[in-house]
């Protein structure tokens, strides 16, 4: 292989799509970025058109090839992350979806995994599957499907119809229907997944009344994908690499020992702990998971989620109007008084780890007459804070605490928020030069199979941090915040 030779890394969000090409040493040569229009026909539902995904990665991946041919590089091969859990369902025959998206977020299955809890099935569920029953999954989406699209059960029964998360719509669009596939990470998001068998369950088939006929064929996370039509890019690239975006993340943060833990701060906020091949289930809620899967053996993760956190401040921008971009909220936090005294609950799509409330909404609390824009903002901040030290509290119930965490997503630009999360958590925090770990790590489960990039060990010595955020808070500080913060959240709960 020429050292100009490359590899380009869809990363598919879920507000925007990236492509990112990265040379032989995980340098970015090129990248392109657009957002899409975000669905919310009813109140708790959230929906994305898949057509919309698909051009719009189209859009970006060719954007980022050609900023790279005009440099000089090659592409040669592709690797795919993606959000989670969405939810896509379509005719094998037209490739043309069946409906719109259910997006990770959506809320609408709430009635139906609680009428599996009232039946005693959580427990099994999160034995198989490591995951809780919750409408966060794919699991009831597919149903729901199925059950409310005219015909689409009867049809999934006679095999006409595939299921896949964006990852699989995405390889099966780009290969001309030839792939439908998926990896083992995006498979255990499903509810659907047995991750200590590595095959889908017939239990849990049952159980969530899917039939196996939509399933995917679920592959290592480096693998022969499949090969991208000509059409598309100029020339047929082979998908050598996917994984969940916050695997991805992970493996890009180089999280590759047992204890090592990166947490990513985008549109929500994903903790991942790798637990070497001990699949850990969690004393306190938390989600056992796939971290990756290479050679057929995998590797797993505890996993906390929070369902809100860029998202908040999206909704700061676009939904109340009171900033212009998501970059004015680092000057407005410092503007804010310390002792302000709001806090916001971020429940704005329910709550994840470790409360799961899917009913809960979000709520402001200590307003006064000297509460302003700045204070608002800073409060949004703090609870993205907050809520991860609830996470690293969970997690050390299963006996970890780290001395550091990796973090990345777009909110890691935020120094004050990133310096706050190191004082609440009396952790040292590490934000990479290269904050597009999601991409990257996409990038080096395609280039493992050109072997551009070496083992874990060769791989590790490319990662570089920008800062390091060290606690500065006292511990008296430090109670006093969390002890506000937890008394809010109990009045909240209780509401």
């Amino acid at each position: 292989m020429s050292d100009k030779h490359c590899v380009l890394a869809i990363d598919q969000g879920t507000s925007s799509s990236r492509a990112i090409v990265f040379d032989r040493q995980a340098r970015q040569i090129s990248l392109a970025q657009q957002e899409f229009t975000q669905l919310f026909p009813r109140a708790g539902w959230v929906e994305h058109q898949p057509e919309a995904i698909f051009e719009s990665v189209l859009d970006v991946a060719r954007d980022a090839i050609a900023k790279a041919q005009q440099q000089g590089y090659k592409v040669v091969a592709l690797g795919i992350s993606n959000q989670r859990e969405t939810t896509v369902l379509w005719d094998k025959s037209s490739g043309q979806p069946l409906a719109n998206a259910i997006v990770w977020q959506d809320r609408r299955t709430a009635d139906v995994c609680q009428q599996l809890r009232e039946q005693g099935c959580e427990a099994e569920i999160q034995q198989r599957s490591g995951l809780l029953l919750d409408p966060y999954f794919s699991a009831s989406k597919i149903a729901w499907l199925l059950d409310n699209v005219e015909g689409a059960r009867a049809r999934a029964e006679r095999g006409e119809l595939a299921f896949g998360t964006i990852d699989s719509y995405l390889i099966w669009r780009l290969s001309g229907g030839q792939a439908h596939v998926t990896d083992a990470t995006n498979a255990s998001r499903t509810s659907l997944y047995n991750i200590h068998t590595g095959q889908w369950d017939a239990e849990l088939l049952r159980l969530f009344r899917v039939p196996e006929s939509v399933l995917p064929t679920v592959l290592d996370s480096s693998a022969n994908f499949g090969l991208c039509r000509e059409e598309f890019f100029g020339a047929e690239l082979p998908l050598l690499g996917v994984a969940g975006d916050q695997q991805a993340a992970a493996i890009g943060q180089c999280c590759f020992n047992p204890g090592d833990v990166k947490s990513t701060y985008g549109t929500g906020c994903f903790v991942l702990m790798n637990s070497g091949a001990q699949a850990l289930q969690s004393h306190n809620r938390l989600l056992t998971t796939v971290a990756y899967q290479l050679n057929g053996r995998p590797t797993y993760a505890l996993e906390g989620s929070m369902f809100v956190a860029g998202a908040a401040v999206q909704w700061l921008r676009d939904g109340l109007g009171l900033i212009a971009s998501s970059g004015e909220c680092e000057a407005l936090a410092r503007q804010a008084r310390a002792d302000h005294g709001v806090c916001f609950i971020p429940a704005l799509t329910g709550l994840a780890a470790p409360y799961w409330r899917a009913d809960m909404k979000g709520s402001l609390h200590g307003l006064d007459r000297n509460s302003g824009k700045a204070e608002m903002i800073r409060a949004v901040l703090e609870s993205i804070a907050y809520l991860s030290a609830d996470l690293f509290t969970a997690m050390a119930a299963n006996g970890v605490k780290p001395e550091l965490i990796k973090v990345d997503g777009g909110m890691a630009a935020n120094s004050w928020l990133m310096q706050y999360l190191a004082d609440i958590l009396d952790l040292s925090v590490y934000r990479p030069q290269q904050l597009e770990t999601t991409a990257l790590g996409a990038a080096y489960l395609a280039g493992r199979q050109l072997d551009f990039y070496g083992d874990f060990n060769e791989f590790g010595q490319l990662w570089q941090a920008d800062e390091i955020f060290k606690a500065g808070m006292s511990n008296d500080q430090r109670s006093q915040a969390m002890a506000a913060w937890q008394r809010t959240m109990t009045l909240a709960l209780s509401a």
